[in-house]
């Protein structure tokens, strides 16, 4: 019998704690119960790839009421899982992502790589 993964600690980059718990009630315990899913080395079925950052930076998607709903992480680094943006998609343009939110999470998966330097560089 394979032994459990050890728990990872979840880091919330910006604000996107804060934006995921104001999403709907249900979207915040699917996500939430996927990150944990997350932490312990599993593939959530609802994760696919995030594009446009390249491996490791995948996405949670759910939706409700017509509405659709994203929370983009990252798995990149060994030691940790990285949230970088919760969001509600609202792109006029069908399936594209707004421009706004790709930057942000561009932009957040550099704090959280800083992050991960400072913090995890030293541990084996």
């Amino acid at each position: 019998m394979p032994l459990p993964h050890k728990e990872k600690p979840l880091h919330w980059v910006g604000s996107s704690k804060k934006d995921l718990v104001a999403l709907p009630a249900e979207v915040v315990d699917d996500f939430g119960y996927a990150l944990g899913a997350v932490q312990m080395g599993a593939m959530p079925a609802s994760a696919k790839p995030w594009k446009g950052e390249g491996s490791g930076v995948l996405e949670l998607v759910e939706s409700l009421r017509g509405n659709t709903f994203r929370a983009v992480y990252t798995v990149r680094f060994a030691q940790a899982v990285y949230v970088l943006h919760c969001f509600q998609k609202k792109s006029p343009d069908g399936k594209r992502t707004a421009q706004t939110d790709i930057d942000l999470i561009h932009e957040r998966l550099k704090v959280a790589e800083q992050h991960y330097k400072e913090h995890y560089a030293n541990q084996s």
